[in-house]
């Protein structure tokens, strides 16, 4: 039994850099439920895209780690406000 439980546990650990740059957002933790109501546990992960974008005032290209909400948001503020925002939060960008 021990060995599973190890086993498992290294399974749950290794996707933790699955987080978005912009947002912080991180996978959620539940349970998948059978028609007998058997659980077991499971992983939401978010929706996370690596994009490179372009910084017109620096100009130079930045590659991060988004997800779709985050995009949403870079669209609707810009790229520049959000990156002022992840500066002041002490993100390295």
């Amino acid at each position: 039994m021990h060995s599973v439980f190890k086993n498992n546990f290294i399974k749950w650990c290794t996707n933790m850099s699955r987080v978005c740059d912009v947002t912080g957002k991180k996978p959620m933790y539940g349970n998948n439920v059978s028609h007998a109501h058997n659980k077991t546990r499971r992983r939401f992960n978010i929706n996370l895209q690596k994009k490179r974008i372009w910084l017109p005032d620096e100009k130079k290209w930045v590659t991060l780690n988004v997800s779709t909400q985050g995009l949403r948001l870079i669209d609707k503020i810009g790229i520049n406000k959000v990156l002022k925002r992840m500066r002041a939060n002490g993100k390295k960008i």
